[in-house]
């Protein structure tokens, strides 16, 4: 190997609100010698950033222009309304798009619903980003409807969320260009996916080879030393002997007197 030579790496881009660390350790305990680079991207950057071959694969929204990506839907999530500490709608338990009919609600620009018509009353202006329109929640200007994990992700203490039952739901994919699958993609496929360490669809290509040719070489039947490399005839394995000596002819049989 030349010094010249890269050394491995696998990128992986995430959206905010979603989680990698459980697969990026199982990655670190099946792949120590390949690093996992993590690529935090806003959701509307997801697409370009792997268009542009800046990361291997991507944890983002659905949906994905399907016709570029391939993705592997993960989960939905719950979708919440984000209220200051103090509303009234915290003293439910879940809440309705109809019960916000009346109140103001944020339609932030990096929305990552994909609303027919948004709910509730207009805001002013559209917030530039989720973050920002949290900012203006605790100042008590308006409500937010997010997935439960940007609810969480974006948490104070002088705000609270309740579940919104009837509100469209955002999912998290696995999603890659689909003429850039890699047997490192592959390998990542196969720990999302929950496969084993013992699974081939979760080894790398060449070590999925590998194993082939070990349970090939195992099947192929040993030559026969006594017939010079021939497999023994039917006569053969009948004797008996370490010599091969022919069995004792059986004497003709006596007639009774």
């Amino acid at each position: 190997m030349t010094g010249s030579e890269e050394t491995p790496s696998f990128r992986l881009a995430y959206v905010p609100g979603a989680t990698p660390a459980k697969w990026v350790r199982i990655w670190n305990e099946r792949l120590p010698d390949i690093p996992l680079a993590l690529v935090q991207v806003p959701s509307t950057e997801a697409a370009d950033v792997l268009r542009a071959g800046e990361a291997d694969a991507g944890l983002v929204r659905l949906p994905v222009d399907r016709t570029f990506f391939s993705a592997i839907p993960l989960y939905t999530e719950t979708t919440v309304v984000v209220v200051p500490k103090d509303h009234l709608i915290t003293a439910a338990e879940e809440v309705t798009l109809d019960d916000l009919a009346e109140e103001v609600l944020f339609h932030p620009l990096d929305d990552v619903f994909d609303w027919d018509s948004p709910p509730g009353e207009p805001a002013f202006e559209r917030p530039a980003t989720t973050p920002d329109a949290i900012e203006l929640v605790a100042a008590g200007v308006g409500l937010l409807i997010v997935p439960q994990s940007l609810a969480r992700l974006y948490h104070r203490k002088d705000l609270a969320y309740r579940p919104v039952v009837d509100a469209p739901q955002s999912s998290i994919a696995l999603s890659w260009p689909e003429e850039a699958t890699t047997d490192l993609v592959e390998d990542f496929i196969g720990i999302v996916r929950g496969r084993t360490v013992n699974s081939t669809r979760g080894r790398t290509t060449a070590q999925a080879e590998a194993e082939q040719k070990r349970g090939a070489a195992r099947q192929k039947p040993t030559a026969a030393k006594s017939t010079g490399g021939k497999p023994a005839s039917r006569t053969a394995r009948g004797r008996t002997g370490s010599g091969g000596a022919k069995p004792a002819k059986r004497g003709k049989p006596r007639r009774r007197s």
